[in-house]
C-alpha cells in the first residue's frame, strides 16, 4: 500500500532560489510531498525567459525544475516585503536561497544574527557560486563557469576538441542534489536536537567532488590527467568504439566481460595476448587494443550488437539521441517521463515503495499563489490589496 502524501508530507520549505541549483532542490523536496512556496521577485526567475522554446509565455527550461510548487510574487527590497518573508517563515522548516553571499545579511535577515534567533528549528540552506569568504569568496558563479574554474573541462574533450563544458549544467544539479541531502541530514538531526542550522553548499564545492577518479589519480601519482575523450582515465576497453554503422560504448570493467566481449566477436585469443591479459595491462595498451577490437566491431551494427552483449553481461550501449531516450520503452516503463494536465517532464528517478514521489500541480505562472498563501497565513483582503497597490506583492 503506497502512501500519497508523500515521504515529506508535512515539511514547510520557503524556496527563495532561482535559475538551476536550487529549484531543481526544491522539485525534488516537492516530488516528494514538501509543501514548497517558490517566492519570486516581481520581475520574476530569469529562466521564465530562458527559450525558446517556450510553453505559452514561459520557458521550457522553467517548467522542467519548477513543478509541485507554489508561486508567490513579493518584492523583498521594501521593507513590508521582507516583513512577509519572516510571517512566513514563522512555520517553516526549511529556507533555501541562492543570493549572492552577504545579501541577506544586508537586509537584516541574515541567519546568525536574525534568523536562527527568531526561528531556531529553521534549517537555512544557502546556495552560492563559491562562498561567503575565501580567495574566491563573494564572487558570482554560474554552472559553465564553475565547469572551467574546479576543473572539469579540463578533462572533458579530446586533443582535438580541446577541453570542453560537459553537455548538460551537471554542477548545478549536483550542487542542487548536495542541496537535498543536506536538507535530509538537518532534517534528521533536529529529530534529536530539536534545532535547525545553516548549511552552506556551493557550486564550486560541488564541481571539484565530481573530479573522481582524477584528483585519487593525480594525488597517487603525481601526474596531471590528459584529455582522453569518450575514454575512461583507468579502464580499458571502456570507450566509443566505430562498428559497421553507429558508435557502441563499451564499458567493459573486468577480465571475465572482456573475455564474452571478445567470444562474441570470434576474438577469443585476444585476452590471451600479453598486451591484453588485463586491465592494466589494456589500459597501457588501449591504443593498439581500439584497433585490434574496431577491427571485429565493424563486421556489426551497433544497435544489435550493443542488445546481445548487454545479454550476456558486457555492459554497453549504442549512442542515443534524446528522441529515442523519450521514446524507450524502458523509459516508459521505469515511468521516467511525466505527463500530467498537458504538462511532460522528467519524473523523480527516487523509487519509494511505500511513500512515491507525488505529482501534485504544474509550475505556477509569475505570482500564482500569492494571495492564496497570503490569505492562508492570515492577511486580510484590504492588506492584500495595498500590498498590491504599492508594488510589494504581484498577484497572477
Amino acid at each position: 500500500m503506497t502512501n500519497q502524501a508523500g515521504a515529506l508530507a508535512g515539511i514547510k520549505v520557503l524556496d527563495l532560489s532561482r535559475v538551476l541549483g536550487g529549484p531543481y532542490c526544491t522539485q525534488a523536496l516537492a516530488d516528494h510531498g514538501a509543501e514548497v512556496i517558490k517566492l519570486e521577485p516581481p520581475a520574476g526567475d530569469e529562466t521564465r525567459a530562458w527559450g525558446p522554446p517556450f510553453e505559452g509565455d514561459t520557458a521550457a527550461y522553467f517548467r522542467g525544475v519548477n513543478r509541485n510548487k507554489k508561486g508567490i510574487s513579493i518584492d523583498l527590497s521594501t521593507d513590508q516585503g521582507k516583513d512577509i518573508l519572516l510571517h512566513l517563515l514563522a512555520d517553516a522548516d526549511v529556507l533555501v536561497e541562492n543570493f549572492k553571499p552577504g545579501t541577506l545579511e544586508r537586509w537584516g535577515l541574515g541567519y546568525e544574527d536574525v534568523l536562527s534567533v527568531r526561528f531556531p528549528k529553521l534549517i537555512h540552506c544557502a546556495i552560492s557560486g563559491f562562498g561567503l569568504d575565501g580567495p574566491l569568496g563573494g564572487l558570482p558563479g554560474y554552472d559553465a563557469a564553475i565547469q572551467a574554474i574546479a576543473g572539469l573541462m579540463s578533462v572533458n574533450g579530446d586533443k582535438t576538441t580541446g577541453a570542453m563544458r560537459v553537455g548538460l549544467p551537471i554542477v548545478d544539479m549536483v550542487t542542487g542534489l548536495n542541496a537535498v541531502t543536506g536538507i535530509l541530514l538537518a532534517l534528521n538531526e533536529r529529530q534529536r536536537s530539536g534545532r535547525g542550522q545553516f548549511i552552506d553548499i556551493t557550486l564550486y564545492d560541488c564541481g571539484v567532488s565530481l573530479l573522481h577518479p582524477h584528483v585519487p589519480n593525480y594525488l597517487a601519482s603525481g601526474k596531471e590527467p590528459v584529455l582522453t575523450g569518450n575514454a575512461h582515465p583507468n579502464i580499458a576497453p571502456y570507450d566509443s568504439y566505430a562498428t559497421g554503422n553507429e558508435p557502441i560504448y563499451l564499458a567493459v570493467g573486468n577480465d571475465r566481460q572482456f573475455a564474452i566481449l571478445c567470444d562474441h566477436l570470434g576474438a577469443p585469443e585476444l585476452p590471451h595476448d600479453e598486451r591484453f591479459s588485463s586491465n592494466s595491462q589494456r589500459s597501457v595498451n588501449r591504443a593498439e587494443l581500439k584497433t585490434q577490437l574496431e577491427l571485429h566491431l565493424r563486421k556489426h551494427e551497433a544497435q544489435e550488437l550493443a542488445s546481445s552483449l548487454i545479454g550476456k553481461g558486457v555492459p554497453c550501449g549504442a549512442v542515443a539521441s534524446v528522441k529515442s531516450v523519450i521514446d524507450h520503452p524502458h523509459t516508459e516503463h521505469r515511468k521516467m517521463l511525466l505527463k500530467m494536465d498537458g504538462y511532460r517532464g522528467i519524473a523523480s528517478p527516487v523509487k519509494l515503495s511505500r511513500t512515491p514521489a507525488v505529482y501534485r500541480s504544474l509550475p505556477p505562472s509569475l505570482g500564482e499563489h500569492t494571495y492564496e498563501v497570503l490569505r492562508a497565513n492570515g492577511y486580510t483582503e484590504s492588506a492584500l490589496k495595498t500590498l498590491t497597490d504599492t508594488g510589494v506583492i504581484k498577484p497572477a
